[in-house]
This record gives structure tokens, sequence and C-alpha cells, in this order.
């Protein structure tokens, strides 16, 4: 998933959707319906579903909160009694697949993997209509929901060396009745940045912190870099304007001796309407025209700016790539509020060939620190193809998670991962990166820009000369 804090867990957008009364008192559905209460396993939810209108709760052990993941079903149940929800503009947000009358499965747009729902009798504690809301002036009640939040969900403080409840008792003693909202907000991000995680972030009113890896270098006018990487690309790399597709996010040019670039700048906002399907209908058809002689003998593919988005587009762009399936990754989620070494049952996801027209020989693989989220786990998919990708550039940022978003008591918003992505050996890359084969510092860095330079596709093109 992407790192802005306006998505929601897998991709769905906040839609003002009361629940009825009578989901409350847990009224369900029969064998095969989706109506009633469920329990997320893992991710710390409950779902009300009651006439076809769903509300999500956000649940810890001190608070049950309305949260933003919202939506009405889309028509009837498909096969299995799969249902589908979308949102008031009638996007797609997640589809839940009943198992039985006590399970389901439920899975957002364009994520990858499933979430395991139970079957409750009713709402927990705290979350029946009637029951004393937090008070939205409550800083005290905001705090302890944020860092129990962190706590029962958040999988990386023991390898990032912070004692969360040392955290909890060095700024709890500063939050009063009196906290500002700008107060509270000074303490959450203090809390958090030390972390070094981008998919980490805070929206108090106006205020915002996004984390990121210490050592980042962060473009401070965002347009003028971009220019100027596009110059670089296409005067100096390409020395031809790039075709592109996908509102720009995916670009090609042909090099000379049968080579291909292929940049692209995110794994989302491919179309209009951003869904999953008509994102991955867009990116089909760039592929089949980039690849529609199979023509190459090798390519450059560049992720060295790309802020992530969708992992089943990944997936899909791996897809044409091989001739095989293999694995791409293993995914869990933390899954025990008292024990962080506790995860959902892992779910192995592989990399299925596409069958249309593609690339299958050699790939210098370009990343770099703004090689984010799902341009990650894109990365990480294609370790395990065959022949491997050379890895040029520099680390990637390290975080791999989907996000979960999750509301303060006073309105704030703030986002964390719980999960984990796995190679076939159990490794994980979360907060070093996927490390480059060859190592060419100063990806898009002004002294590469200002003196018209690029080492990494130099590499590329050296590696690829020499196959």
């Amino acid at each position: 998933m992407g790192t802005a804090l306006t998505m929601v867990v897998a991709g769905a957008a906040a839609v003002t959707v009361g629940v009825p009364t009578g989901a409350m008192a847990g009224t369900g559905g029969g064998p095969g319906s989706v109506e009633g209460i469920w329990q997320t396993d893992g991710y710390s939810m409950v779902m009300a579903i009651e006439h076809g209108r769903l509300q999500a709760y956000d649940t810890t052990s001190v608070s049950c909160l309305k949260g933003v993941l919202t939506g009405r079903r889309d028509g009837p149940a498909g096969r299995e009694g799969t249902v589908r929800f979308v949102d008031h503009e009638q996007r797609p947000t997640m589809t839940m697949r009943p198992h039985g009358h006590r399970l389901a499965r439920m899975q957002g747009d364009g994520s990858v993997g499933e979430v395991t729902l139970r079957r409750l009798p009713r709402l927990p504690k705290g979350c029946e209509p009637g029951s004393p809301p937090p008070g939205k002036r409550d800083p005290v009640k905001a705090f302890d929901v944020f860092w129990t939040t962190f706590a029962e969900n958040y999988p990386f403080f023991a390898a990032k060396g912070i004692d969360w409840r040392a955290v909890r008792d060095r700024y709890r003693p500063r939050i009063g009745p009196d906290t500002t909202d700008d107060q509270l907000f000074g303490v959450l991000r203090a809390m958090i940045e030390p972390l070094g995680d981008a998919h980490t972030g805070i929206q108090i009113g106006e205020r915002t912190f996004d984390g990121i890896r210490p050592g980042t270098r962060l473009p401070t006018d965002i347009e003028a870099f971009l220019k100027q990487v596009q110059d670089v690309i296409e005067k100096r790399d390409t020395k031809k304007p790039l075709t592109t597709w996908a509102q720009g996010s995916i670009g090609y040019a042909d090099l000379p001796g049968r080579l291909g670039y292929l940049r692209v700048l995110s794994f989302a906002g491919y179309t209009e309407a951003d869904s999953h399907q008509a994102n991955a209908a867009e990116l089909d058809r760039a592929l089949d025209q980039i690849f529609h002689n199979n023509r190459l003998r090798g390519l450059i593919l560049d992720l060295r700016i790309n802020g992530g988005g969708s992992d089943a587009l990944g997936l899909r762009l791996a897809a044409r790539f091989t001739t095989r399936p293999y694995l791409a990754y293993t995914k869990k989620a933390r899954n025990d509020p008292a024990d962080p070494t506790r995860f959902t049952r892992p779910q192995p996801l592989p990399v299925r060939p596409n069958g249309g027209p593609g690339h299958t020989g050699p790939i210098a693989l370009l990343t770099g620190p703004l090689t984010i989220s799902a341009a990650e786990t894109f990365t990480q998919a294609m370790i395990g193809r065959t022949p491997a990708p050379r890895r040029i550039g520099e680390n990637t940022q390290g975080v791999f998670s989907d996000t979960m978003t999750r509301v303060l008591p006073n309105g704030g918003l703030f986002r964390l991962p719980n999960e984990l992505y796995l190679t076939k050996t159990g490794t994980t890359f979360d907060g070093a990166g996927i490390p480059p084969h060859t190592l060419t510092p100063g990806v898009f860095s002004e002294r590469e820009l200002n003196n018209n330079q690029d080492s990494a596709f130099d590499a590329a093109l050296n590696y690829l000369n020499q196959r």
C-alpha cells in the first residue's frame, strides 16, 4: 500500500454510513451470509454489517471507535457467496466471502492476501449504541488510544530497539485535560519519529507528519526535482521522450541493441476511477503495447521514484516477466495484543505467469530510498524470478506492510503497519530495505542531477551489455 494518510485498510475510502441498531444486537444472516458482527483475525477491527451496510470499529484494550472503513453492498452475492462493498462514489472497497456461518474472508480492492473474520454474537463492550463516547476534547484518552494501538499492533519495536513502555512513561505525564491539539500533535510525533518508519503518520487538524527512514534525501521542491529527473532520463539516458500510459505513471523507450527502458512511478492512480479493475486494465494495455513482439534481449526497469500503491498491481507486473509460477513472498499480521511474537497464519502469495506478452530475459532493476511500499513488495517478488534481476542503485525505503488508518477520539487520524512480508527463507527487509547487488551511491542526488550523471543507469547498461 501507499503511504498517504488518506488511505485506509486495503485501500478503502471513507464513507459516512450509519449502522442500523439491529446490527448492534448481534443479528446475523444464516449460513452463507455476511450479515452480522465479525472480528478480524489480526488488524484489531470489528465489522458490523446489516441490510448491506458496513461499519468498521477500531478496537484496543482501552477503546472501541468507529473507524474510517465503511461502505454498502453492491448487488447480489456472487460466486461462493462473495459480496462486494463500494463507497459513496461507487468505488470498490472490499469483498467478503462467507465460509459457513462462523467464518468469512475479506480482501481489500487492490490488496493481496485475505483477512479471516470470525462471527461474534454482539459488538464488544464499549462499541454499542449508548456507550459513553470518548470526549472530543479528551487529550489523555487520545494519547492512550494512540499508544495502545501501536503497543498491540506494531511489529518492529524490538528490531528498532524501541522500549514502547518507556516511551509511554516519558510522554504521558505531558498530557492533561488542557493539552491543545497542537501540543498533542507534537507529543505523538515525538513518540513515533524515532521509529524512522514511512508507514507511520499523524494528522490532527492542519498538522501532518509522515515518518521516513533516517538519511533519506527528500526533495524540497518535488515538481522541480521530477522535472530535473525527467530531463536527465530523456535527454541523457534514453535520448528520446518516453511513451507514457497510466496518466504518466508508466513510461517506456527502446534503447540501442534491442534493450528497453521501463519506468514505473507508482502502483496506483492509473485511471480516473482509480479502482483495481480499471488500473489493472490500464497496466495490461501498457504492457501489451510495450512487449507486443517480445523483441528485447534485456530490460532496464526503473523504480527509483515510486511511492507504492497496490501490491496486486505489482504482482500483475511481475507476472509479465516469468513463464513459471513461483513464490513472491509470504505475508502475516501481528495477532496478539500482549505478545508481539505471535502472528496470523502465513499466507504464501505467488507470481503466476500472465500469458500475455512480456520479457523473460535479463533485467536490471533500479532502486533507491524513494522505492517505497508496493514498489518494494514488487522488488521482493522479483527475487524469486529466474533469471533473478540485477538490483542496481541503493537500498529501498524499508516499508512493506499494508497500513492501518485509525481514528483518534479528537477527530485526528494516524496510521501504522502491522504485517511482515517474508522471503522464501523467512527474511524480512523492513527497516533497512532491500539492498542492491551493485551499489551506486547518490541515486538522483543533487550532485548527479546537476552534472547530468546517472551512474545507476550506466551500471544497468553495462550489466545488460555483458549478458
